[in-house]
């Protein structure tokens, strides 16, 4: 049993996020554009997955790695939210690719796709800065940005902080 279980996973969370976020970004539209309603949002977001990440490393009691940090995975995959292949894990790399992802689906769907990226990819970058930065993202593509799959490669920075 993961000590996860029970937790309220981050599909249903984003979509109680997107509710409240849709109207604050259709005035932010309205009243000064597309540019800078996005610009308001992803500022917001970002900080928030910032927050979280120092939140989630703050309750790791052996202290947040990459171990600890594929452990999470399983609150973002809950409620099938995404169909994920792993290519390789240990304590130095985490590389998966992303085959479905209703997060995408979902923004879509409530009308958000054009800032789906905002609420949700470029979260993730953002999220590991906040839980060790000594953990580094690389992704060059996304189904939320029309890509056939998201490529995560993680790496944990060598001691002394050079990749």
């Amino acid at each position: 049993m993961s000590s996860h279980d029970g937790e309220l996973g981050i599909l249903a969370r984003r979509r109680i996020e997107a509710e409240i976020i849709k109207p604050i970004y259709e005035i932010l539209v309205r009243e000064h554009g597309k540019a800078h309603a996005a610009a308001v949002i992803g500022e917001a977001v970002g900080n928030a997955a910032i927050e979280a990440g120092r939140s989630f490393a703050a309750k790791e009691t052996k202290g947040a790695d990459l171990q600890s940090f594929v452990e999470l995975q399983v609150l973002w995959e809950k409620d099938d939210a995404l169909k994920v292949e792993v290519i390789a894990s240990d304590a130095q790399h985490y590389d998966y690719d992303v085959k479905r992802c209703r997060y995408a689906e979902m923004y879509h769907e409530m009308g958000l796709g054009e800032i789906g990226h905002l609420l949700s990819c470029n979260r993730d970058e953002l999220f590991i800065v906040g839980y060790n930065p000594d953990i580094e993202l690389t992704r060059t593509q996304t189904i939320m940005g029309g890509a056939p799959r998201c490529d995560f490669r993680y790496r944990a920075k060598p001691e002394g902080g050079q990749p």
